[in-house]
């Protein structure tokens, strides 16, 4: 970006004008106003949607979690990131675990003064369930009685799914097997309520600033796409008003122009730092790190060939030295062999291929590749990011030393990857995954059968029979026994992945930011920020 300097102050003058309404006269006075009023953060890219029911990206995350709330939050200033309410007062079930009731707030309307019914959470499940929706997150209400046979299409009436509406205005939901933390569930994005009346009348373009409507501390005042999105607090909010008025979201993929737009103060809060630097991040008094529970993998497209061999795909996770990246990137991350992440029950270091290049090579010997000229050409698909790109070139040389093959590598930007990586799933992509709720069930059903968020094209009966039964067992140890045979069945025997490393994250964070909470789900939630 050119000019860099010129650019945001031109912005920001046109911010003042369509957020003030003020005259040339107090331009200037108003401007000022403006900064002491604006927390200012980097989204670094366009959120690929603001549709809360298909959104599956943090990036997109960053705006539905401050624009709108489900029937339960975290508390995330407990480290245990333990449940609060939302939307729902209070819930309990039944002493098998399978039904429960939301008791729903009171007197709760949205932005646009509309009263908040029970029945806006039941169309919003509805939505998500329904196959024209395509959400790759439907299968989060699975554990709800019909809701998978009704996203299948066994089932047409969404009557039949086991979520009532109660004379009294709560909220009814009949599992089908016990789950003691459904309610971690309705904390994600993909649950919120909806206004169906919306959706109908604007289609599409419900999500933008001038239709969208929302139960947050903060709506959406302005999306200029592709460059900033502003949020305004909600004045209709039910809680206590956010204590900020304005967030202002640049969407910067260049770190070293967002780092330096920092540093001369025109934003606050950066989140993700080029790994190159971190001994010199970790030095100034603006940095934070927090470790993350997430995971960072490579999949394999197991329709294309040559992944469709297991022992193609075996010898690639042979041939991979986790702790080789982990130590170039320097900041803190783990590397990674089993599924679930460092810091969740269910972790288990001594699961997964571990690195070994002679094994490698036998592997792909006994694949039919002993002439590694017969091997076909794949390519290795991944974000555009610094960090990724690093990553990828670091892989690359790794598979052509230890395995004497070659790659070619092909970045994108990340709305355009995402694209691609639902229409078209490269032969080897990169992805990450940082959890929704602090439960391994949450790692552990990415990888299902019936998954839209498991682009590899592998399905087990065995796996996803395991995570099923995982989740209805409310006995610890059995739970743990069932996710370490499901986590071998996913890294040893099949391997539609290859398990990287667990991420940390690194931010800097401006001295007149107060009351930002970092935490393990990397859920920036601003309404209890201030400035200073």
């Amino acid at each position: 970006m050119k000019n860099v300097g010129a650019f945001f102050t031109i912005f920001w003058f046109t911010l003042v004008f369509a957020l003030g309404g003020c005259t040339k006269k107090n331009l200037k006075t108003d401007f000022d106003l403006l900064v002491s009023e604006t927390l200012r953060i980097n989204l670094q890219q366009e959120p690929p949607s603001l549709d809360w029911n298909k959104s599956t990206d943090l990036t997109s995350s960053v705006i539905t979690n401050n624009i709108m709330e489900g029937l339960v939050d975290y508390n995330l200033e407990d480290p245990e990131l333990g449940l609060s309410p939302g939307l729902a007062l209070e819930w309990k079930a039944d002493p098998l675990g399978k039904v429960w009731t939301f008791k729903l707030r009171s007197g709760v309307v949205w932005s646009d003064g509309v009263k908040f019914e029970a029945q806006q959470v039941v169309d919003g499940w509805e939505r998500l369930l329904n196959p024209a929706t395509a959400s790759e997150y439907a299968y989060f209400l699975y554990a709800i009685k019909n809701a998978k046979k009704f996203h299948n299409g066994e089932l047409k009436n969404f009557s039949e799914v086991g979520v009532q509406v109660l004379p009294d205005g709560n909220l009814r939901v009949e599992l089908e097997y016990s789950m003691s933390y459904f309610p971690s569930l309705l904390t994600h994005h993909s649950t919120f309520p909806i206004r169906k009346d919306l959706i109908v009348k604007f289609g599409d373009r419900w999500t933008e600033a001038n239709h969208m409507v929302v139960l947050g501390p903060y709506k959406l005042k302005i999306w200029n796409h592709d460059q900033a999105i502003v949020m305004e607090r909600n004045e209709f909010y039910y809680g206590e008003k956010a204590k900020i008025k304005y967030v202002l979201c640049y969407m910067i993929n260049e770190l070293t122009t967002a780092i330096n737009l920092f540093d001369s103060g025109k934003l606050d809060l950066q989140n993700g730092l080029p790994t190159r630097e971190i001994k010199t991040w970790r030095q100034r008094k603006e940095y934070v790190e927090h470790g993350l529970l997430t995971i960072f993998y490579y999949g394999f497209n197991i329709k294309k060939a040559p992944f469709n061999n297991l022992k193609v795909r075996q010898a690639f996770a042979s041939a991979i030295d986790r702790k080789q990246i982990t130590d170039m990137l320097a900041g803190g991350q783990t590397p990674l062999l089993s599924w679930v992440p460092p810091g969740m029950m269910g972790y288990n270091s001594q699961v997964g291929i571990k690195f070994n290049p002679d094994n490698a090579r036998r592997l792909l010997d006994e694949a039919g590749f002993k002439d590694r000229s017969l091997f076909p050409k794949v390519k290795l698909a991944f974000n555009t990011n610094e960090d990724q790109q690093r990553i990828a070139e670091n892989i690359q040389a790794q598979i052509k030393k230890n395995l004497s093959i070659e790659m070619e590598l092909v970045n994108e930007e990340w709305k355009v990857y995402l694209t691609h990586l639902r229409n078209d799933t490269p032969s080897i992509y990169r992805l990450g995954w940082t959890a929704d709720y602090p439960d391994p069930d949450n790692f552990m059903n990415l990888m299902a059968g019936f998954s839209d968020n498991n682009h590899t094209g592998w399905k087990d009966k065995a796996f996803d029979e395991l995570i099923t039964q995982a989740a209805g067992t409310l006995d610890k140890n059995k739970r743990l026994k069932l996710y370490d045979k499901a986590q071998k069945i996913l890294t040893e025997e099949a391997t539609p992945v290859i398990p990287l490393y667990s991420g940390v994250s690194q931010s800097l964070v401006a001295p007149r930011v107060k009351g930002l909470v970092h935490n393990g789900l990397s859920r920036f939630v601003f309404k209890k920020v201030r400035l200073e």
